[in-house]
């Protein structure tokens, strides 16, 4: 057996489609499960049937390589069943969230110059809507739950939710995806899968960023690329008989990357839930006993006050790890904690990665922690530190911008050669690297230490202030759920300091509560950084992947300022 305490420093990438690399699979394991929804699970061969049964489908409704298909779905059989046909016929697949705002998803049409978009039928009306405003004409394909579940739970849920439902499609631009898959007839020849690393096989959109969103264009070998050196960096056999609870959503890097992609090419089973709620995910980790999770900070701490939990058996867990959002010291040793508790024998992984390079390009080794370290580079995946606004290469220790360059770096931001110079640059080696618009550190092992997006520090009386810092101290006190701090703008120190802070249950955020956070600040960093104002809430609005939304918070304390 191979040895997984090593990471191997250079790999083979193979010159496929993410549709052929699947293909592989299907070949030689035919009969193990690709993925299971709500208990029925879907073999390799039939997978890859379903897959060449749409690309059919969409050959014959005239889609052809190049162009694009907007997938507006969650975690379904149909959402994977299009992406993998869509990359077999060499079509681009534009993966927008399901709860987009209508005139969001306006934009992403437009944007993209998509020509259909899929699904899911709670969302019809809306994403119909944003149709009718678009440039062009664009054919909605509605998919429904019920179609996948197995016989007992489609009955069920067609009495259920299935009657809240709305009628479709109600107009002349709309079919059914089961209608529209009566189109993938045997007699529909599919062209030869063409591999190009420099073709756009997926866009995807940062978030997060004030503004325009930025298309984030991705080819094959970016994805495979990704998962391949994930395979790698996990230091742990993953494949046939190996399950993954994928949660992170498919329209999202980590999602796409790490949950979907990288456990298919390697003969896996994608255990997908759609949505996220914290009964839910308890209930599958306690009955699918999944070998790998991966999400978000705020799941695994949600992870930590389910009373379902209480008593159960993590000893299934082979690898969990946490991207997304900067996993805090304190937020990391509560789940290590809660691991053992539950007889895991692992640690809670930080990964660290961007959009730009699909997900996560940086892991936290199998057996070792530094505090506050998001861990190695993956293999042939290179990182360097320069002094920010120049290509200036900075030594051990001391902090600049994070960029790096490998096999996974983005080919370019959609119709944005201005985003696009600025963030990929050629470097004295003569190579392109990303930019990544982040403040970090290595240290004399090469171990990485990120700090804060450069966007996100507040200066306040000149000095330096990382939210993420303080975030990480008020989320020690016991009481503290978690936290986020932002900056506001002050006439005197030009931004002030302000906490917004949400406490566990049973707690209340009075005065002798706010002192003792304070107290604990002040134990920890200077004057200068501690919040002039601390708000308690019950919640923090968030992003649509689940982490806080600080610009949220920035834009509504800057704007009573201003009143």
């Amino acid at each position: 057996m191979e040895n997984y305490s090593e990471v191997r420093e250079h790999l083979d990438y193979p010159k496929l489609t993410m549709f052929q690399m699947v293909e592989r699979m299907a070949d030689a394991y035919p009969n193990y499960p690709a993925y299971e929804f709500y208990g029925r699970k879907t073999t390799y061969k039939q997978f890859v049937n379903r897959i060449e049964r749409a690309a059919r489908a969409f050959r014959a409704s005239g889609i052809r390589r190049g162009d694009a298909v907007t997938i507006c779905m969650p975690n379904t059989p149909q959402a994977l069943d299009c992406f993998y046909a869509l990359n077999r016929i060499g079509a681009i697949c534009n993966m927008v969230h399901p709860l987009s705002a209508q005139k969001e998803i306006t934009f992403y049409l437009d944007f993209s110059e998509s020509r259909m978009i899929l699904t899911m039928d709670m969302f019809y009306e809306k994403v119909d809507a944003a149709v009718q405003e678009a440039e062009n004409p664009v054919t909605i394909l509605t998919a429904r739950m019920q179609d996948e579940l197995p016989l007992f739970k489609s009955i069920g849920f067609a009495l259920t939710q299935g009657r809240k439902s709305h009628k479709y499609p109600n107009t002349d631009n709309g079919l059914l995806w089961t209608s529209f898959l009566t189109k993938g007839t045997p007699n529909v020849k599919l062209p030869k899968p063409v591999y190009d690393p420099k073709a756009t096989a997926a866009i995807l959109y940062s978030g997060g960023t004030s503004g325009t969103p930025k298309g984030i264009c991705l080819s094959d070998q970016n994805f495979n690329a990704t998962a391949l050196q994930a395979t790698e960096a996990i230091q742990q056999p993953l494949g046939p008989g190996d399950t993954m609870l994928s949660c992170m959503p498919v329209f999202h890097g980590f999602g796409l990357g790490i949950n979907i992609h990288t456990v298919l090419i390697n003969g896996a089973c994608c255990i997908l839930m759609p949505t996220f709620n914290g009964k839910s995910y308890a209930d599958m980790l306690i009955k699918k006993k999944p070998n790998f999770i991966a999400g978000v900070p705020t799941i695994f701490e949600a992870l930590l006050h389910i009373e379902e939990l209480k008593d159960a058996d993590l000893s299934c867990l082979k690898g969990m790890f946490c991207g997304g959002d900067a996993l805090s010291v304190e937020l990391k040793k509560k789940v290590d904690a809660f691991l053992h508790e539950h007889k895991a024998t692992i640690q809670v992984r930080e990964g660290y990665g961007l959009t730009e390079c699909v997900t996560a390009s940086c892991l936290t080794p199998r057996d070792t922690y530094r505090e506050n370290s998001i861990g190695l580079p993956f293999p042939d995946t290179k990182y360097c530190i320069v002094r920010t606004g120049t290509d200036e290469e900075l030594p051990p220790m001391e902090e600049g911008e994070i960029i790096l360059k490998g096999p996974s770096v983005m080919i370019k931001y959609l119709k944005n050669p201005e985003e696009t110079a600025q963030t990929l640059r050629k470097m004295p080696d003569g190579d392109t690297w990303l930019f990544t618009g982040d403040l970090g550190y290595m240290d004399a092992d090469g171990y990485v230490y990120f700090k804060q997006r450069i966007k996100r520090m507040i200066i306040t009386n000149g000095y330096n202030v990382y939210p993420g810092q303080i975030e990480n101290i008020i989320d020690s006190v016991d009481e503290v759920a978690y936290s986020c701090v932002i900056g506001v703008k002050d006439p005197r120190r030009m931004q002030k300091v302000k906490a917004y802070v949400v406490l566990k249950p049973g707690f209340t955020g009075d005065d002798a509560m706010k002192e003792k956070i304070l107290n604990t600040l002040h134990m920890h960093v200077s004057k200068y950084a501690i919040p002039r104002e601390i708000e308690f809430r019950n919640d923090l609005p968030k992003t649509l992947v689940g982490k806080v939304a600080y610009r949220k918070l920035e834009e509504e304390a800057n704007a009573q300022v201003g009143e």
